[in-house]
């Protein structure tokens, strides 16, 4: 029987509730690439700790979660560069769209902004259609 879509709830689920719970405590959206932004450009003021602390469990929760289930498997490729140029127009992305997935696609769409809305629409069509070129055209995927 397949169940690996649950690990998809799960992820899901988790970034939903820290969603909440961000703008719960912080009355603010929880968009991770302005949090990072906010800490690697020095506009985190006085919020840095917070910041800082959100990008530590950021990283922490999945590896732990990984860990508890006995490892991981991935798809990615084993391309280094591939995956290096991949970040860097995911960062370039967020940063031309003013947001990322978290802030447009988890808490934009739950608000029914249209510009989360927008700009999601625009990253789910972009992201497919380079995959399918870097997959089918180009074959370095």
């Amino acid at each position: 029987m397949q169940i690996e879509w649950i690990w998809g709830l799960i992820g899901g689920l988790c970034i939903g509730c820290a969603a909440a719970a961000y703008l719960l405590v912080n009355g603010r959206i929880m968009g991770a690439s302005g949090i990072v932004g906010g800490l690697v450009d020095g506009t985190a003021g006085g919020t840095w700790r917070e910041r800082a602390g959100f990008v530590a469990a950021l990283v922490a929760v999945p590896a732990v979660m990984a860990w508890a289930a006995g490892g991981a498997q991935t798809h990615v490729t084993g391309n280094v560069a591939v995956v290096i140029v991949a970040g860097g127009l995911v960062g370039l992305g967020t940063r031309m769209a003013n947001g990322c997935t978290s802030g447009h696609g988890v808490c934009g769409i739950s608000r029914l902004s249209l510009r989360g809305i927008v700009a999601t629409v625009f990253y789910i069509v972009a992201g497919g259609l380079v995959m399918a070129v870097a997959r089918h055209g180009l074959g370095i995927i």
